[in-house]
């Protein structure tokens, strides 16, 4: 039985922390005490393999359903944190059956196959049963990626309500901008090509010359190719393939192939606050018009995983809110977005349009706080509260040392709460990984700058 949450969340009383029901699945078990190893492999086509080790309850009848359970929602998060197109999973050939069936074609989780699958990996995605001791070796080593700062450089990010640009001249900024676009339903590429091409040419204008670009986008980036993005999810798959694929293969060539590095703004996100705090083993949030979310490991390395962690799910509660985009229930973008604070106004009691559009909302949950109604602090204290079980959920895939939280739905008195209800969240519960995680949010300087410069040093000129 999952103990009562000891910060409760004001305004979500069936929230089901995923860290809190993993803890009582694998302490508590049966009742005989029995955990065995299991581990599941995740291997990019590219041959990058990662495992994650744990334990799971004996594989018998009446354990059968919490183990599916556990396994589907850990397979869920390991698929978008890490990526893979090939599965490996132990426990029992039966458990891997399952898992097969839910993530098929035919199955409840046919978004995860057809995106991770089709889009990302452009392979169907395959999950086989193998024994936990010949489970393959990890092999998949973060690279290092940006900190460089040598000359004339065009830093970009492209948001779901802006897209930003700056010029940048041996690290420091002498220019910048940010433009309202709206790229979600979006059904000609060309919308998207010209308002990233408008950007890179107001920047440039400041600069002497353009020495490299750097970019950082919502989405999955291979190699500087489009594999998946909420900024493209308007545009058909015939003509994803044939102008979005390779957009950014286009605009470097218009700019005289200069170095051109593009990757997920989750990942530049933490790239900017490990440079900015001097720090490693950064973990970066970002509650905007989606979740972003990126990571820099212990070495200051990005890792080869997608880190997409608004698909990963973070409440275990059966009637959470679906995603309406992959329809799976309890991930991250409906508690750490634009979408999370509107789907909490009507449980605050705050009278809005339901119609309203997201961005507008959240304008309006922002000003009640600024004028100190009780009502908006409940939506922030609330999002505090999953971010801090959430955190607590993501320290175990993660090595985490500071966490990075920022985005729109941080500005103001709101992203205060949201931290301070986070840590005593840490505290209260996990007082462990209180001591060991730091909480923090960006500074102004690294708020107006910093994913800027962060992207603009993605690319090496020599």
């Amino acid at each position: 039985m999952i103990h009562s949450l000891k910060v409760p969340a004001p305004l979500d009383a069936q929230f089901l922390p995923a860290a809190l029901w993993n803890r009582d699945y694998l302490e508590n078990g049966d009742g005989s005490g029995n955990l065995e190893p299991f581990s599941i492999a995740l291997e990019q086509p590219g041959g990058a393999v990662s495992v994650h080790r744990t334990q799971m309850r004996a594989h018998v009848p009446e354990n059968v359903s919490a183990n599916l359970k556990y396994a589907e929602r850990l397979l869920k998060f390991l698929l978008w944190q890490r990526g893979g197109s090939r599965v490996l999973v132990s426990g029992s050939p039966d458990l891997a059956e399952a898992l097969e069936e839910i993530y098929s074609f035919e199955g409840p989780r046919a978004f995860d196959q057809s995106v991770l699958g089709g889009r990302i990996y452009l392979s169907d995605l395959t999950i086989d049963y193998c024994p936990d001791d010949e489970m393959p070796e990890e092999s998949a080593a973060g690279q290092p990626l940006g900190r460089h700062l040598d000359g004339c450089r065009i830093g970009f990010d492209l948001g779901g309500s802006d897209r930003k640009a700056a010029a940048v001249i041996d690290g420091k900024v002498v220019f910048s901008e940010e433009i309202a676009w709206d790229p979600y339903f979006q059904s000609d590429p060309s919308y998207h090509l010209e308002g990233i091409r408008d950007s890179l040419k107001r920047a440039a204008a400041h600069l002497p010359r353009v020495d490299a670009i750097g970019g950082s986008a919502a989405g999955v980036y291979v190699n500087n190719e489009v594999r998946a993005g909420s900024l493209f999810r308007g545009v058909s798959e015939d003509d994803f393939d044939k102008q979005v694929r390779r957009i950014f293969f286009q605009l470097k060539k218009e700019w005289n192939d200069v170095p051109f590095e593009v990757v997920n703004d989750g990942d530049v996100t933490a790239l900017a606050g490990s440079m900015s705090m001097k720090d490693n083993a950064v973990l970066g949030i970002s509650l905007g018009t989606s979740m972003a979310s990126g990571y820099v490991d212990s070495h200051g390395r990005i890792c080869p995983w997608l880190n997409e962690l608004a698909f990963a799910p973070v409440d275990y509660y059966l009637g959470a809110t679906a995603d309406e985009w992959s329809q799976d229930i309890g991930c991250g973008v409906q508690y750490f977005s634009q979408q999370a604070v509107a789907r909490l106004v009507p449980a605050a009691g705050i009278d809005l349009d339901s119609g309203m559009p997201f961005p507008e909302q959240l304008v309006e949950v922002q000003k009640l706080m600024a004028a100190g109604d009780d009502k908006a602090r409940l939506i922030f204290e609330t999002i505090g509260v999953y971010l801090g079980y959430s955190i607590a959920h993501y320290s175990s895939f993660y090595d985490i040392r500071n966490v990075l939280i920022l985005g729109r739905v941080t500005s103001g008195e709101g992203g205060e709460i949201i931290l301070k209800k986070a840590d005593e969240v840490l505290g209260v519960e996990f007082p462990s990984l209180a001591e060991t995680i730091r909480l923090s949010t960006p500074d102004e300087q690294q708020k107006r700058h910093g994913q800027a410069v962060a992207a603009a040093s993605l690319p090496s000129i020599a």
